[in-house]
């Protein structure tokens, strides 16, 4: 009797073990089986976010065509694209988006220069001239015109920036901080291995620090991209950013003084050379529909007993260009950002010439 209740038993427990054992098997098959079934709501989700977003840039092509229907020359914070953002319900999420003029603000790829100059257009035009000295036909040759001007390299961006930099009054930097800024930015932008100034840095500077890169020598793809140049910090770049933007592939040197933010004087008080309340002046009297030319502007009385020199004139417009959608979606708690840059051309068409998938 006692072998026979000894058998019994390991009989007992071997069947407990298997049933244990199939018990794990099967916890773990069904936990697997949720991940990837969760895991495929989530791209499927994630998917349908993104085809929103693209529902969102269509519809922002389609806003910006009827925006300038009979206002090809004059863009103003009036019409149907300046409605700051907004966000639209839609099935099982929500789409968010906001159209911003990318030539309301300083593009710091205007730095970048190609024979010594950056590009300032002589008059509003909706076609952005040719960046190559050699390529660049006998219409944009008439259309645009090259400047040497200014404190900061013979570069008038330049100078501009400069200005703009110290008008903001960002902490611990001076003359000396803003110039060094400026020339460092340059030698990151320009096409060749030579140092501007004292504070320009090039491929020496960059491949001799404990984590070493070189200089891109080409134009900015991001203002984030700030943070490998020197003498840029973290701080710097977040006191930065209300002011500037980036163009891509672009030099374009061309802000629009109908668009600028009001709380933004300082652009228009950097590029003129201007004190801020006649800037603030000019900007309170553009009105709900704007300047119509670049003339109205310089005929207030508050820039009759200013003078500024035409090619210090020739970086405003009254038209803009450039856009900029940032879009949020949102599907099944699924989240997608999308950046995206468009350009009207001459015949009122919208192009998309940038997408950048992200916050910022």
């Amino acid at each position: 009797m006692k072998k026979l209740s000894c058998h019994q038993g390991v009989a007992l427990i071997t069947v407990m073990l298997v049933v244990a054992l199939a018990s794990i098997l099967a916890v773990q098959m069904t936990a697997k089986l949720q991940l990837h079934l969760q895991r495929s709501i989530n791209v499927e989700s994630n998917q349908q976010a993104y085809w929103y977003a693209m529902g969102a840039e269509a519809f922002t092509k389609r806003i910006l065509t009827l925006s300038f229907d009979g206002e090809e020359t004059v863009t103003h914070l009036g019409q149907l694209w300046a409605q700051g953002e907004n966000s639209y319900p839609v099935d099982y999420g929500d789409i968010t988006g906001e159209i911003s003029d990318l030539q309301s603000c300083f593009n710091l790829n205007a730095l970048r220069t190609e024979g010594g100059s950056a590009l300032v257009s002589s008059a509003a035009s909706t076609t952005t001239p040719s960046l190559s000295t050699d390529t660049t036909s006998p219409t944009e040759s008439t259309e645009s015109k090259t400047t040497t001007s200014g404190s900061s390299n013979g570069n008038i961006a330049a100078a501009a920036f400069e200005r703009l930099i110290l008008a903001i009054g960002i902490e611990n930097v001076s003359s000396f901080e803003a110039k060094d800024m400026v020339d460092a930015l340059t030698d990151w932008l320009d096409d060749n291995d030579i140092i501007t100034n004292n504070g320009g840095a090039e491929d020496n500077d960059y491949s001799s620090l404990e984590y070493p890169y070189l200089a891109a020598n080409n134009y900015l793809g991001s203002i984030n991209e700030l943070r490998t140049v020197a003498h840029y910090t973290r701080d710097i770049i977040e006191e930065l950013k209300p002011y500037v933007c980036v163009i891509p592939n672009s030099n374009l040197h061309q802000i629009n003084v109908n668009t600028i933010d009001p709380d933004h004087s300082a652009i228009l008080s950097a590029l003129l050379d201007i004190t801020d309340d006649v800037a603030n002046d000019i900007i309170s009297g553009r009105g709900e529909e704007g300047y119509q030319t670049i003339d109205d502007v310089f005929a207030l009385p508050q820039l009759s007993a200013v003078q500024i020199e035409d090619e210090m004139k020739n970086q405003l417009v009254v038209d803009s260009e450039y856009f900029k959608l940032k879009t949020k979606t949102t599907f099944n708690d699924s989240y997608f950002f999308l950046n995206s840059i468009m350009k009207v051309e001459q015949n009122n068409q919208i192009n998309i010439i940038s997408r950048t998938i992200g916050r910022d």
